[in-house]
């Protein structure tokens, strides 16, 4: 009888540990689990669409007029580089127009990328488009560029130098009215190039004005 009640109690205790075993297993597992699940949200909760509107940088009305009045100006600056082939002599002419020419054309691409992201179109609507002496300081006019299409030699190193300082004035108080008055960096960065570099030419086109 003694030997029977022992067996029982082993076998009663047996039972309870491996019942506690099991129940011990099923916590773990669930556990395990749960980190899982929060892994794979808690990423989702948390990120930024690329391109959303936090990521962008802000910008006013100076800032986009910036860019529509730039883009002209510089695309005119680009057409009087273009007559100098051909046309200049002067090895300081040349260099400069070199110069005219890598600078301006990536800005050019670059502020039709900031209107194109800010929803505003190229153009607004003003005065003093190519080859108009209207509505942007230092623009030329028509005759202005024909004048220039029809000198040659020292004659157009002469006439690109006078013409090109007061294109390059003209851009210069453009950038510093968005440096005073704009709000994007990237705007005001290339406000500030224009300003150093530009004035660096205007200095350069003087002296070779002087040997002249």
């Amino acid at each position: 009888m003694r030997a029977f009640t022992n067996r029982a109690i082993r076998t009663s205790a047996l039972v309870g540990a491996v019942a506690a075993t099991g129940l011990l297993l099923t916590a773990c597992g669930a556990d395990d689990a749960a980190p899982s699940a929060s892994a794979t949200a808690s990423p989702s909760a948390t990120a930024v669409a690329p391109g959303s509107a936090a990521s962008r940088a802000p910008f006013n009305d100076a800032d986009v007029m910036f860019a529509q009045m730039m883009i002209p100006h510089h695309e005119q600056a680009l057409e009087m580089a273009e007559l100098a082939r051909g046309r200049a002599e002067d090895a300081g002419v040349k260099k400069l127009v070199a110069a005219i020419e890598r600078a301006q054309d990536p800005e050019i691409r670059r502020m039709r990328a900031w209107l194109k992201g800010w929803g505003r179109p190229e153009s607004a609507g003003h005065a003093g488009g190519h080859g108009s002496g209207h509505g942007m300081a230092g623009m030329m006019s028509e005759q202005d560029m024909r004048d220039l299409a029809g000198a040659r030699g020292e004659e157009f190193d002469r006439a690109f130098a006078e013409l090109m300082i007061a294109h390059h004035e003209g851009a210069v108080t453009m950038a510093e009215e968005e440096r005073r008055n704009g709000l994007d960096p990237a705007a005001r960065k290339l406000a500030d190039d224009v300003v150093r570099t530009q004035s660096a030419e205007i200095a350069e086109l003087r002296k070779i004005l002087d040997r002249l």
